[in-house]
């Protein structure tokens, strides 16, 4: 099936109107949630343009409203890139590149990574915030294993609650089992992947959106039930998502005013 094909048979989307059935098309993407630049791949026709621009401005738009952001905010401070069709990594649905700060979705295969790439993003960027001390080249989510948090603010207080929830048992003295059974999958594997603690933030924060009562868009994040990865379960998602709720609520209510 070609992709445009796929586009036209559509993602399963359920929650607010934001476009009333209007067109919109990159620039719109790039104006209303603040990205710095907004690139496509030469080999975007027009239809699959115009399609793709529909998708992803509603999987944005629910992105911000799940984390009760104003919709520029999700371009993290005009620092980040979008690109779609363009830049990508070959047989990779999405990547983000973290020296370019540009989240990439391919042309074939991006719908329903977009929230998890979206957080390999923030992770990358609120380092600085977290880790004023360190370079602009690691995740947060993995020095946060590593290093405590010694820049004290109300915000950084609540991530930190959120990435303690990702990886550590409620007591906070070892690794929860969401972490364990990534672990044996790469034990298995014999590689370091499904345990790379970014990766685990991504998928943990992928879990949380998806799990919203109210909005369910399968371009922004797929149906997890049927995928291979490992993802953390009920209970520890509902645990990650008050502590994701918390910080970004507290996020939107700051930079709302």
């Amino acid at each position: 099936m070609s992709y445009t094909n796929r586009l036209k048979r559509g993602f399963f989307r359920q929650g607010p109107d934001y476009r009333f059935d209007d067109q919109v098309d990159f620039t719109d993407i790039k104006d209303t949630f603040g990205f710095r630049t907004m690139v496509l791949g030469k080999w975007v026709t027009k239809e699959e343009r115009y399609i793709s621009a529909n998708l992803i401005y509603d999987a944005l738009a629910d992105l911000a409203q799940i984390l009760q952001l104003p919709p520029s905010a999700i371009g993290l401070r005009g620092k980040l890139n979008f690109a779609f069709g363009h830049g990508g990594q070959q047989h990779v649905q999405a990547h983000y590149n973290s020296a370019t700060q540009t989240l990439a979705l391919a042309k074939n295969a991006g719908g329903g990574a977009l929230a998890h790439e979206w957080f390999h993003a923030f992770d990358h960027h609120i380092t600085a915030h977290l880790y004023p001390d360190f370079g602009s080249h690691f995740f947060a989510s993995k020095l946060w294993l590593e290093e405590p948090i010694n820049n004290s603010h109300p915000l950084n207080s609540a991530l930190n609650e959120f990435y303690k929830h990702v990886f550590l048992t409620n007591d906070a003295l070892q690794a929860n089992n969401y972490v364990k059974r990534s672990m044996l999958i790469d034990e298995k594997q014999k590689l370091f992947y499904m345990s790379m603690p970014e990766e685990l933030a991504a998928r943990c924060f992928e879990a949380c959106i998806a799990s919203d009562k109210k909005i369910t868009n399968l371009f922004l994040v797929d149906n997890l039930a049927n995928s291979d990865l490992v993802y953390p379960d009920t209970t520890h998602t509902s645990q990650c998502r008050v502590a994701l709720d918390n910080y970004f609520h507290q996020l939107g209510a700051l930079l709302q005013g």
